[in-house]
């Protein structure tokens, strides 16, 4: 029985390049029956996989319409992940014989199952991430360009941005801050970043970026609220904010970066205070048991 190429790969471009092109060429050479398997991550929309299953899909049979193309769903275990791929091969082709095709800088280091894997050598030096970096701020004037947009995304997940807001306390008042053009108060904070390594490392991090160089104590954590923010109202995608307080120890708070007033306020008479911060206010001064 002859035997069927299979094709293991991502294809994560917008468009093949001649290392893609090579590959699938060879094996069509070796092969009447080629099978595409796609990576498919369980993170919908990203930088590092920004095409989704079905857009990957006509791409390879717009170069190639006899490809057959299934996904293959990323697993944490290179061991399960290999069990996937040969039952995903045997249910659908029960009966035939395969051979995995690939580079070293592949799925083959990864991959333990049962099926041969037959490895091509590297043609030029391409690189899909490059491409995608290369094109990262191209704008295109047609309008398949925009349907793209629009495609992608409204088939993303709604998300929940993250972000921290800090109660800095001192001798029974709070500091708080004004944003510029503002005339109400606020607790200091902002949104989270991939590089914190945890909220407590944010709010601390936050602190310093809008109020300058300060000594305090640890990051307590108070609570945490949905906030409602103008720029989000009418998205599906919103704010929750964790709630920390801590206790001020040294150095002179300075505005900066966002704000551009701060000022202690006692507990008791705080002033205007930002709607979106409303909750905030309810949240510190029921853990503190100052009457409200």
């Amino acid at each position: 029985m002859k035997t069927t190429g299979v094709i293991i790969a991502r294809f994560q471009t917008p468009y093949l390049h001649e290392g893609h092109r090579y590959l699938i060429n060879e094996i069509r050479a070796k092969h009447n029956k080629v099978v595409v398997l796609l990576g498919v991550t369980p993170v919908k929309g990203s930088r590092r996989n920004p095409f989704d299953f079905y857009t990957r899909e006509k791409l390879l049979k717009q170069f190639c319409p006899e490809l057959v193309v299934l996904p293959l769903s990323d697993h944490p275990s290179d061991a399960v992940w290999s069990q996937q791929l040969d039952s995903l091969l045997d249910s659908v082709f029960p009966q035939e014989n395969f051979v995995l095709y690939g580079s070293r800088s592949s799925f083959a280091p990864y991959y333990s199952g049962r099926l041969p894997v037959e490895l091509l050598p590297e043609q030029g030096d391409h690189s899909a991430t490059a491409i995608r970096d290369g094109y990262a701020d191209k704008v295109l004037e047609s309008q398949d360009f925009r349907m793209g947009i629009n495609y992608a995304y409204q088939n993303v997940y709604a998300k929940v941005y993250p972000t921290v807001d800090i109660a800095l306390l001192h001798n029974n008042k709070v500091l708080l801050g004004k944003k510029h053009n503002a005339s109400v108060w606020r607790f200091p904070g902002g949104f989270t970043d991939p590089t914190d390594e945890s909220y407590e490392a944010a709010a601390a991090r936050e602190l310093r970026e809008e109020c300058g160089e300060l000594e305090t104590t640890p990051m307590q954590y108070i609570g945490s609220v949905r906030v409602d923010d103008w720029r989000y109202r009418s998205e599906v995608d919103k704010i929750i904010t964790s709630f920390y307080k801590t206790n001020y120890t040294g150095g002179e708070p300075k505005a900066s970066d966002d704000l551009a007033e701060v000022a202690w306020f006692d507990l008791t008479a705080l002033p205007q205070i930002t709607p979106e911060h409303e909750p905030l206010v309810k949240l510190l001064l029921t853990n503190l048991n100052v009457d409200l």
